[in-house]
């Protein structure tokens, strides 16, 4: 249990097992860091896709990699940043598989889960603090799909 946050996130074994890909720009890079510990301390193996500095990087070049992997199965779920978080969700949601949305308070990350069966979180690191990222991150992670009238509206999504 996140006991900062009182929610259930390492509850069952699946989710314990669970990769989360992680990716930033410079711009997000030391959100990400803060991020990553935290993640391993409640139960997830965490997968960094960069950047690895707060020197200038471009979100694309980690963004398509992270973006890549939630497509493959290789994490179960993405976690993206860059400073306004748009710029890295445009480019994650170029990729067919990909639902990423932009959250910066944990009951849009609760919806975004709940009715759009997102994959991907991007985050703003420009406009939120660590703890404000921590409860979105965990809303997120700890909110399943609806499923139902969503579900077919999500079969519309991907292009054809």
């Amino acid at each position: 249990m996140l006991a900062s946050f009182g929610l259930f996130l390492s509850e069952t074994k699946e989710t314990m097992s669970t990769t989360i890909g992680i990716a930033s720009d410079h711009a997000g890079f030391e959100l990400k860091r803060e991020l990553i510990p935290w993640l391993e301390k409640n139960g997830y193996t965490v997968k960094d896709f960069g950047a690895n500095s707060s020197e200038r990087s471009d979100y694309p070049d980690f963004g398509h990699p992270l973006a890549t992997a939630v497509e493959k199965g290789e994490c179960r779920f993405g976690v993206g940043i860059c400073g306004t978080g748009i710029g890295i969700s445009i480019t994650m949601n170029k990729h067919q598989g990909i639902r990423a949305a932009l959250c910066w308070e944990p009951e849009i990350a609760r919806l975004t889960r709940a009715h759009n069966d997102a994959n991907v979180l991007s985050l703003p690191a420009r406009f939120i603090s660590t703890d404000e990222a921590k409860k979105i991150v965990d809303t997120f992670l700890s909110t399943s799909f609806d499923g139902g009238r969503h579900a077919e509206r999500i079969r519309k999504i991907p292009v054809k």
